[in-house]
């Protein structure tokens, strides 16, 4: 082989190669950037703090008291609001903060005397005055030791759930410093170990006054990586509860439901399956887990209320618990330490729970209207699949994905974009389940909607 050829030999590899590096480097996940920036700037530094701040007021049971100023449920929501304020000067006056109070009579169940509940709510207003969408994110600030009626005892509450109100926190520290045109909510619910009080308030108080609440992210658990007994270590993993049939007027939406067999497609099942899309598009190394089913076995969370509201929600909780550090007393018994301490949780873990959370909120709060109705035709025997939807604006930068999966499936498995507002698909609809969402130029999602028959 003579030089030369040798030479372009060596010049035909290192192109090769080149080439195959850009293709390496090419994004094959598309991302909002702005999105992409908020989940960057999550910091675990921070939650850490929020957690610790939160501990010092030794209990937080909603039965402490709302006076003292250092030690109690009512140190505490103050100093979660003053937060919330400090985070709204940045806000550019969209932000407001709120303590919302109410006294509640004794019930002879875990409210012994009357009670002052406070949720402590921050809202950073929507920029479109025609968009009455409303997103929320949720934990708890109360806390318990093993008696539940025990006031005095420490009740540090670190992860159940100082963990999910320093996830509010950091989300609404980073989002208010942005605008959305939709509104969102971050509440820091009291009340919940007394049987969900807090939660109960503000679902009846938002159905009342009619408020478009699209999604409600409920976080309870959230910041351990481990679990005993099993001594399972994790912190890849978090997962996603939803509810399958609705808990509100099931027997009016059960001819419908079974007549198209969405059985496993309520609302709540469809914000699970864009929080695990959504999520994992933006936050690494973490698998969001769907478990079909409410909540836990014994067990239940503020996002309950809600949904026998009629609202769509979901809870986010670890991958595996840890009983050792949930509704204990500090104490030491057989070399085992009990108690729910911030030494027992995984700061990383929790950032990128919170990542998955902010994520999924502001892609929701930036996305278009979702489509009004969706329609399938359904008068003739067809292998294709015919759906139509009403335009939800004039804006002509918006599009449609419309999703396709099995009836088995969990999760969605295809996905057609369109500019239309119709499509004629080559999949009988006696073999799939579809959906369509409407899509901005930023790719902002909205959440899928579920067809009607055209008869």
């Amino acid at each position: 082989m003579n030089n030369r050829n040798y030479i372009s030999i060596i010049c035909i590899c290192i192109t090769l190669l080149m080439g195959f590096q850009s293709a390496l480097s090419q994004q094959i996940i598309e991302r909002d950037s702005q999105i992409e920036q908020m989940v960057n700037e999550v910091s675990s530094d921070s939650l850490r703090s929020y957690i610790d701040k939160l501990v010092s007021f030794g209990t937080r049971s909603t039965l402490s008291s709302t006076t003292d100023k250092k030690r109690g449920i009512g140190a505490a929501r103050e100093w979660v609001l003053m937060k919330f304020q400090q985070f709204a000067r940045n806000s550019g006056g969209r932000l407001n903060a709120t303590l919302d109070t109410v006294t509640l009579p004794a019930d002879k169940r875990r409210l012994d005397v009357a009670t002052n509940l406070g949720n402590i709510i921050a809202t950073l207003k929507g920029t479109d005055p025609n968009d009455k969408r409303v997103f929320m994110i949720s934990g708890h600030i109360d806390s318990r030791s093993t008696d539940v009626m025990n006031r005095t005892n420490d009740a540090p509450g670190a992860n159940d759930d100082g963990s999910g109100v320093a996830a509010v926190m950091e989300t609404a520290r980073i989002m208010s410093n942005r605008s959305f045109p939709a509104t969102i909510i971050f509440v820091a619910f009291s009340g919940e170990e007394q049987g969900l009080l807090g939660a109960e308030y503000m679902a009846a108080k938002m159905k009342d006054q009619q408020i478009e609440l699209e999604a409600l992210l409920n976080n309870d658990i959230m910041g351990s990586n481990h679990s005993n007994g099993t001594n399972i270590i994790n912190n890849a993993m978090v997962r996603v509860f939803s509810e399958g049939l609705p808990a509100y007027e099931t027997d009016k939406k059960a001819g419908m439901i079974r007549s198209m067999g969405m059985e496993n497609d309520g609302g709540s099942r469809q914000l699970a399956r864009y929080i695990k899309e959504v999520g994992e598009r933006y936050v690494d190394n973490l698998e969001v887990k769907l478990i079909f089913r409410s909540d836990r076995f014994l067990r239940g969370g503020d996002q309950t209320p809600f949904l026998q509201k009629g609202f769509t929600a979901i809870r986010i909780s670890e991958m595996n618990e840890n009983f050792d550090h949930q509704h204990q007393d500090l104490k030491t018994v057989n070399n085992i330490e009990y108690g729910d301490l911030a030494k027992f949780m995984d700061f990383e873990y929790l950032r990128k729970n919170t990542a998955l959370n902010l994520a999924c909120l502001a892609n929701l709060a930036k996305s278009p209207a979702k489509p009004a109705q969706v329609k399938m035709e359904v008068k003739s025997l067809s292998n294709f699949t015919t759906l139509s939807w009403p335009s939800i604006s004039e804006n002509t930068d918006i599009g449609y994905y419309v999703l396709i999966r099995e009836s088995s499936s969990p999760v969605w498995q295809k996905k057609f974009y369109t500019k239309q507002h119709t499509i004629k698909l080559p999949y009988s609809k006696d073999n799939y389940v579809f959906a369509v969402q409407s899509v901005s130029n930023q790719h902002n999602e909205s959440l899928p909607v579920m067809p009607v028959a055209d008869r």
